[in-house]
């Protein structure tokens, strides 16, 4: 087949992308012990960048040692040798040509207190999620409001764990600000209640997330990558908009847009669905507000699909598609008839199973 946009050059802050093709991050719980991965996730993402992909993503990675935690075994990046683990991952990442990302995040009301070494749940208000947790299937703890002390705490977090980054060497960070994690409930009114100056007005909503990408930003040299996630769907509470309107969305893309990122990252559950009633998907009613680069991500499982999505966006993301063909990049490549895989069929990442 023609090379299209999809096999086309992408300039990003200095980084010359090979294509328009990423892995995307993916929460999992692979760590036997310290906060690391398993060699043989570390081994995915080389393999995925050796197999064609031009951004690799860390699985998401949590932000400090206290109550960002909302996974058995999940990994960070505070400790010198939890970076020492990283940096020959990311050096092998980059020797086949693509770029190194890690993405963090605090999981907020979807922390478990139990795996949490504060054994807390904290959020922007006392409100949990309608749906009990999938994993336990008990409803989710009610979470500690949070004070003006715990978010000053939460954004060194941040601060820490991107350090934790740029000395192991990746090309960028990513702030995680979807999927009703942390930064993703302070953003939406349906989690956030408060009467102070995080809450309330759409600008004082986008507060909390514009601390912390300041905050992280001062930290990440300019010549990095500096990513910011956003959604409108979460992982508990299915089918609920997080945002009120398409005006809501547009408002709250303006004012990260004026942050120092380098891009907009939107985790859609379908990247062709119209959206807040419009007859535009969640791409288009980015892109009329932003001047940045849009990655996006959602059902692109074939080379059909991963070009539509280009007609809106610069970069397409997979996830479960990425997870479970190894060689997806070159399959688009030629064209192939390919599979919609199903998340009850990635579950691997939740395992001890080897990944492909």
């Amino acid at each position: 087949m023609g090379e299209g946009t999809l096999f086309s050059p992408f300039k990003i802050n200095g980084f010359n992308l090979k294509n328009r093709i990423g892995v995307a991050p993916m929460t999992r719980m692979s760590s036997p012990g310290d906060s690391i991965p398993r060699q043989d996730v570390l081994d995915f993402l080389v393999r995925r960048a050796q197999n064609g992909a031009a951004i690799v993503y860390t699985e998401a990675i949590v932000t400090d040692y206290e109550s960002a935690q909302g996974y058995p075994k999940q990994a960070r990046l505070t400790t010198q040798r939890q970076i020492d683990a990283w940096k020959p991952v990311v050096k092998a990442i980059q020797q086949e040509g693509a770029v190194a990302v890690m993405q963090m995040f605090h999981c907020g009301r979807m922390s478990w207190p139990e795996v949490n070494p504060a054994q807390r749940v904290i959020a922007p208000s006392a409100i949990t999620p309608k749906q009990d947790n999938r994993m336990t299937g008990a409803p989710y703890p009610v979470p500690d409001a949070m004070t003006q002390f715990d978010i000053e705490h939460v954004i060194n977090g941040f601060v820490e764990t991107a350090k934790g980054a740029v000395e192991a060497g990746f090309d960028g960070i990513e702030i995680h600000g979807a999927h009703g994690y942390l930064v993703n409930t302070f953003l939406s009114s349906y989690s956030n209640q408060r009467t102070d100056a995080y809450g309330g007005s759409v600008e004082n909503r986008c507060r909390f997330a514009r601390q912390v990408i300041a905050a992280v930003r001062q930290v990440v040299p300019r010549e990095r990558l500096l990513l910011f996630r956003i959604s409108n769907w979460a992982g508990a509470d299915l089918g609920v908009s997080l945002f009120e309107n398409k005006d809501e969305w547009q408002q709250v893309i303006k004012l990260l847009s004026a942050e120092p990122i380098d891009a907009i990252s939107v985790s859609t559950d379908g990247y062709s669905k119209k959206a807040f009633g419009t007859d535009q998907n969640m791409a288009q009613l980015t892109r009329a507000v932003t001047d940045l680069p849009i990655m996006i991500c959602g059902r692109i499982y074939d080379r059909a699909s991963a070009e539509d999505a280009l007609r809106h966006a610069d970069i397409v993301l997979s996830a479960k598609s990425m997870l479970l063909n190894p060689n997806w990049v070159a399959d688009i490549r030629a064209g192939k008839e390919l599979p919609v895989y199903e998340a009850k069929e990635a579950g691997v990442a939740y395992t001890d199973t080897p990944l492909p």
